[in-house]
This record gives C-alpha cells, structure tokens and sequence, in this order.
C-alpha cells in the first residue's frame, strides 16, 4: 500500500521560509515522477513543482509563480520529497500536498498522479 505523508507546513510570516518534507512508503518512486500541488478552499489544485524520475533528462519543473524561490528535491535513499520554499508570500498559503506519478515526466497536472498525501497547512501572514 503506497503511502505519502507530508510534514513543516506552519506559520510563517512574510518573507519567510518553510521546508516541506514527504515521506514515501509502499514502493520506490526512483522511476516516477513526484510532485508538490496547493490548494485553497474553494478553488482548483494548483501545480506547483515536480521532480522527474532519476533518470529523466527533465529533472525539475516548476510553475511560473514559485521559480526562483522554491526548490523541489528527493532523496532516493530515503525516499524522500523535499520543497524548500522562501520568500513566502500571503498568496502562498494554502495547503500543500506531495504526489507521486506512476510515469517518469514532471508534469503539471493533477490528473498525472496517481498517490496523494493528506496535505500540511502553509500559512504567511502579513
């Protein structure tokens, strides 16, 4: 049974920084993508970053809202998803959720994944 849990969401103020972490369970993802998605209430999942399978050339992809102040990284050992994230901003709150695929693509949509995690709560107050 796959398994995907999420952990570091929190209270953050303006400018701050947050690193999510997922942990992995119930098969290796080394030649899957995997994925982080937000979600406010009452609106659509949002991409925001994935990772490629290890050994696909396109190893990370980002949405154009977090470039340059998130960064996606696994741990194929540990089996692990990471998303370090800094220079929060208000419209980064929501709640966070880690993906995995069963193809190796980094892909942007939700519909791409097959295995969820229950979410963690990122808030940035102003």
């Amino acid at each position: 049974q796959v398994q995907l849990v999420e952990s570091g969401g929190g209270l953050v103020q303006t400018g701050g920084s947050l690193r999510l972490s997922c942990a992995a369970s119930g098969r290796t993802f080394s030649s899957a993508a995997m994925g982080w998605f937000r979600q406010v209430p009452g609106q659509e999942r949002e991409f925001v970053a994935a990772a490629g399978a290890v050994a696909w050339s396109e190893r990370e992809n980002y949405a154009d809202s977090v470039k340059g102040r998130f960064t996606i990284s696994r741990d194929i050992d540990k089996k692990m998803l990471y998303l370090q994230m800094v220079s929060l901003q208000p419209g980064d709150t929501a709640v966070y959720y880690c993906a995995a695929s069963d193809g190796p693509r980094p892909l942007a949509t939700a519909g791409s994944y097959a295995y969820w995690g229950q979410g963690t709560q990122v808030t940035v107050s102003s």
